[in-house]
């Protein structure tokens, strides 16, 4: 148990977008006012995260990928499946998501458990990015363990409503991380990638049949792999009020998802660094608090 939960926030995750564009950015503004006027967090909670070190984010990603978003120098046909303005502005706050992960994931080392407003860029191939998606901030903190810290299992947990292809090509070969992703079966990526284990749902998929695949699954994925470290992916765009997602989950189902994934990592003194993910409902203030609930279960169980 911690006294408090580590959570990584910056200004700058709420990018300047044009008038329309569909991305809630507001969500990374009104998320920490959120949690700390319900008393869930404090200000001293929060931590400011450092850009990720090109040599950290070489080691996941192609330096001529890496090298052509740093010299904005994407194709109009790139821009157009990352999803945002390709600027400056956008490449300084992709290098903070990552750098809040790295450090939350150092951070939950050790006190167990670290949070990231930000995050869950699971589309981020080695080598482009699509679906607001550059760099993929869990695979290089993943990897920045295996390098630095003297751990040699990980388990990325990714229950987004889309599947982690970027993290699933990412990882494909490579025996030390365990990748599990558990999606609607018909929303995007539309061509899937394979991940260590992969749970398609169907369209308007309830409460009751998400919670018990995902007891029935997590529980003994945890007992046959034993990870020394677990990133999760939280995304909200589980929820039945959401615009690009395609299940029925409830807010309170929402709440129970993230109560078994804690539960287990706390069980069995599994480190856990949480990136936050999608969510796309129409009323911010239904994202918020959806995104809001999980800082709750996370300080019930750990705190």
């Amino acid at each position: 148990m911690t006294n408090f939960i580590p959570i990584a926030y910056h200004k700058k995750y709420k990018l300047s977008l044009p008038k329309g564009h569909r991305f809630p950015m507001e969500k990374y503004e009104l998320l920490p006012l959120q949690l700390m006027h319900e008393g869930v967090s404090n200000k001293s909670d929060f931590f400011l995260p450092k850009s990720a070190k090109i040599e950290d984010v070489l080691e996941i990603h192609d330096k001529g990928y890496i090298m052509k978003l740093i010299n904005l120098d994407l194709t109009k046909s790139e821009i157009r499946k990352i999803g945002f303005p390709l600027t400056k502005e956008l490449i300084d706050r992709e290098f903070l998501i990552v750098g809040g992960t790295i450090m939350g994931a150092e951070k939950a080392l050790k006190y167990g458990i670290s949070m990231n407003i930000a995050g869950g860029t699971h589309h981020a191939f080695s080598n482009r990015g699509e679906a607001f998606c550059l760099l993929n901030d869990q695979a290089i903190a993943a990897k920045y363990l295996l390098n630095n810290k003297k751990i040699n299992k990980i388990l990325i947990i990714d229950l987004d409503v889309h599947q982690g292809n970027g993290t699933a090509s990412i990882f494909k070969s490579n025996k030390k991380v365990f990748t599990f992703s558990m999606h609607g079966s018909k929303n995007f990526p539309f061509k899937k990638e394979k991940s260590d284990l992969d749970i398609h749902l169907e369209d308007n998929t309830s409460d009751e049949k998400y919670i018990n695949k995902l007891k029935e699954i997590l529980s003994k994925l945890i007992e046959e792999f034993k990870p020394q470290f677990v990133f999760y992916l939280s995304g909200v765009d589980v929820i039945n009020t959401d615009k690009l997602g395609r299940l029925s989950l409830s807010l309170e189902g929402c709440r129970k998802r993230d109560e078994i994934v804690f539960s287990l990592c706390e069980n069995k003194n599994i480190p856990v660094q949480c990136s936050m993910g999608g969510g796309y409902s129409e009323d911010i203030k239904t994202i918020v608090n959806a995104h809001a609930n999980t800082f709750k279960i996370a300080n019930e169980i750990f705190t």
